[in-house]
């Protein structure tokens, strides 16, 4: 067929103005990208020829070879993987629509945005567009490709000038060769990709992980050596031509432990998952037995952004020895822990196993299980032993474990039993972070509850009237500043035999002798008083369930407490904010029975029950009580107008 001559459409256009002049500062990083699209292509290969054999063509020599070419300016990218046909150079080079391209240049220029304009490194690789940073330093790229199992080879060209050639072309074996006539900049001077060693040092530093061979023939010197290998004085360098293998092919997965330096983990995790920042944690297993597996993965130093979105897409790699399976892999560890990254390389899955088999996979649930045990193991003791690197993993990823215990309700009670002692609180001692272990082992005996309060913020809480009687009796209070935290901890339900309490929920039940006086004086107040109370829930109607005489304040004049049953105020917040209003607390206004308001609130209920002005001071009291809580009035233009119409008095 005759060389025809296409336009690139016009988004490719921009996309290579793009890769040349502005997204990579580091232009080094398309040796990696090329050499990544051949190992993908042998890949391929591989996996085609486990079912039909004929595509090998008597040929099992799985490689890539680099040719760098100083007179002519060139450097050459060979493979033998399954190559491309003709249409399948149109679609995959010519357009690049599949690749996303408009959700490419949407994210390329949000994060210029966010980083002032410095250009995202990894944005290419993420949307499947590598092949065109060979445009960042060619002058024009050729590329004569042949798919494994036919005949007619396939020649391609460009000088990123918005077209390109295609014609037919002779190719004795399958693979593909990606020339790149480089641009004068990059063939003189300290960036010269035409320099061997400057290739080798590159593979070494970008593609030592992949499992084929990467080779290139060096030239070297040495001085010539006489019979008994002595070095023959004043003689010229003799030049030797030598194959080299650049790349150490083994996966770093599969060297032992012991043999593997923190950076290169860190070199790893940043080239395969792009994490620029050394990770929190890594677990390097390897088992044997009924199920065999090794396993690399990470906690990432920072949790990755949109982690708790719904669209968010957990997962880790799965590899059948060392050949990719599944890039993210959801069902192997369960959701709460959908912030660990890394890979599984097993022998006992099948290269061609399908998300659906997956999730019956005997061997897939039980290597689940035991990566999860493992990690569950290492922060319970970095809790234990490093409680300063622990209370960082906390910050970054407690919500997920809170979110996993929440969640228990559908995936079993076990779940409780595996997160509740890795929980932190904040709390009214010390202002520091507690456990649940740590907060029973110093209640004081006659403590029957672990108390807690909920609000946005810890200033808050320390000004809730509710806390006014705690904090006199030196009770420790713990502090839940998120939303699911409350939904977390009446999961848990109880800790070690102590309920939970929430100190505005239902009576506190100190349970000292204290607290029994207290209880009777109370109650001796409130049935000397059973009408005023009766009246001032009349006044107020529906708005509330009960109105009761308060053994918990002491400055305050009220507050506003759910029932024991039932949602509490927070969680009647929480749904609000989901726009789900199904779920109301049960509301109890107390009452301080010392506090001069209950004195001059008496006063006005004898002068009537019926009158105005009673019926004012039961809805501002509630109204009070309401803003406590951080609640608004559902009129707030009455509540200020009933506020100053008493203050003008």
């Amino acid at each position: 067929m005759a060389k025809e001559t296409f336009e690139f459409q016009a988004e490719t256009k921009q996309l290579l103005d793009l890769m040349i002049h502005s997204i990579y500062t580091n232009r080094e990083i398309f040796l990696r990208e090329l050499i990544s699209n051949a190992s993908d292509a042998m890949d391929k290969l591989h996996f085609e020829s486990l079912t039909n054999r004929d595509m090998l063509e008597g040929n099992e020599t799985y490689e890539i070879f680099l040719v760098p070419d100083k007179e002519s300016k060139t450097l050459t990218i060979s493979d033998s993987g399954i190559g491309m046909s003709r249409a399948e150079v149109v679609e995959n080079i010519g357009t690049i629509a599949k690749s996303g391209t408009k959700a490419f240049m949407e994210q390329l220029a949000k994060a210029k945005e966010e980083s002032g304009g410095a250009p995202d490194k990894e944005l290419i690789g993420q949307f499947g567009v590598g092949f065109y940073s060979a445009f960042m330093v060619a002058e024009k790229v050729t590329i004569v490709t042949r798919r494994a199992g036919e005949q007619q080879a396939t020649r391609w060209e460009s000088t990123g000038d918005g077209s390109y050639t295609i014609e037919d072309a002779e190719k004795e074996t399958r693979g593909t060769t990606v020339t790149i006539h480089l641009a004068k900049e990059f063939t003189e001077g300290e960036t010269d990709y035409t320099d061997t060693f400057e290739l080798e040092s590159l593979v070494k530093k970008y593609s030592d992980y992949v499992r084929y061979p990467i080779r290139m023939n060096v030239t070297t010197e040495e001085m010539p050596r006489d019979a008994e290998g002595k070095v023959i004085e004043g003689a010229e360098k003799i030049k030797k031509m030598e194959l080299r293998t650049l790349n150490s092919m083994q996966p770093l997965w599969t060297r032992a432990k012991s043999e593997i330096k923190p950076e290169e983990y860190n070199d790893f995790f940043r080239d395969q998952f792009h994490e620029w920042e050394a990770p929190m944690e890594v677990f390097h297993t390897k088992a044997e037995g009924t199920v065999e597996y090794t396993a690399l993965l990470e906690i990432p130093a920072r949790a990755p952004m949109g982690l708790y979105q719904p669209d968010y897409e957990p997962g880790v790699q799965l590899y059948s020895r060392h050949v990719f399976i599944m890039d993210k892999c959801k069902d192997l560890l369960p959701d709460y822990l959908r912030f660990v990254k890394g890979l599984v390389d097993s022998p006992d899955l099948s290269l061609n196993i399908s998300r659906e088999l997956l999730q019956q996979s005997r061997e897939l649930k039980t290597i689940g299980r035991a990566l999860e045990k493992n990690v569950l193991k290492t922060l319970g003791k970095k809790l234990e032993k490093d409680r300063a690197s622990y209370e960082k993993f906390w910050n970054e990823y407690g919500r997920m474990l809170k979110i996993g215990i929440y969640n228990s309700m559908y995936s079993g009670r076990d779940t409780v039993d595996k997160l509740k002692d890795l929980l932190l609180f904040h709390s009214s001692k010390e202002g520091a972070l507690v456990s649940l272990k740590e907060y029973v082992a110093r209640m004081p005996e006659s403590q029957k509850s672990i108390y807690y309060a909920t609000a946005k913020d810890q200033a808050t809480i320390e000004q809730l009237p509710q806390m006014e009687q705690l904090r006199e009796r030196g009770l420790e209070v713990l502090f839940l500043l998120d939303p699911v935290d409350e939904f977390a901890i009446e999961t848990v339900h109880e800790y070690e035999g102590k309920n939970f309490h929430s100190i505005s929920r239902g009576d506190l039940d100190l349970g000292d002798a204290e607290s029994e006086a207290a209880k009777k004086e109370t109650e001796d107040i409130a049935k000397a008083n059973d009408d005023l109370i009766k009246d001032v829930k009349d006044a107020i109607g529906d708005k509330i369930a009960e109105v009761k005489i308060s053994q918990r304040l002491r400055s305050s004049a009220v507050c506003l407490v759910a029932d024991e049953a039932g949602p509490s105020l927070s969680m009647e917040q929480t749904f609000a904010d989901m726009n789900n209003p199904m779920f109301k607390a049960r509301r109890i206004l107390e009452i301080n029975p010392h506090h001069d308001l209950f004195a001059k609130l008496k006063e006005v209920h004898a002068a009537g029950k019926d009158s105005e002005e009673f019926k004012d001071y039961c809805d501002l009291l509630y109204t009070q009580a309401l803003l406590i809580e951080g609640i608004l009035p559902e009129n707030p233009v009455a509540f200020a107008q009933k506020l100053a119409k008493m203050m003008a008095k």
